[in-house]
């Protein structure tokens, strides 16, 4: 059986969703209702999909993808240093 949660509650849960933070959102559900992962994720992913209709706006954009410029960077920066150091 799982506890009620109150709108201050899912109001944690929505701003954890709104800024990509998913899985936290998913912990704290499961704290507060006892649930367990499969009722918490789909529980959390039925409000995130109500969120994304009455809200798209308060999604932090560029959540996806995140850190994949800086890999590319240090590895153009390192082939690019072998390549220094076996042509001198």
């Amino acid at each position: 059986m799982s506890n009620p949660i109150t709108d201050e509650q899912i109001a944690t849960l929505s701003e954890c969703i709104f800024q990509g933070r998913k899985i936290e959102a998913i912990k704290l559900y499961r704290g507060m209702t006892g649930l367990g992962l499969k009722e918490a994720k789909d529980a959390v992913e039925g409000l995130e999909k109500s969120l994304r209709a009455s809200a798209p706006d308060k999604f932090v954009a560029g959540a996806q993808g995140k850190g994949c410029l800086g890999v590319v960077v240090v590895g153009l920066l390192c082939g690019g240093g072998l390549a220094a150091y076996w042509l001198a």
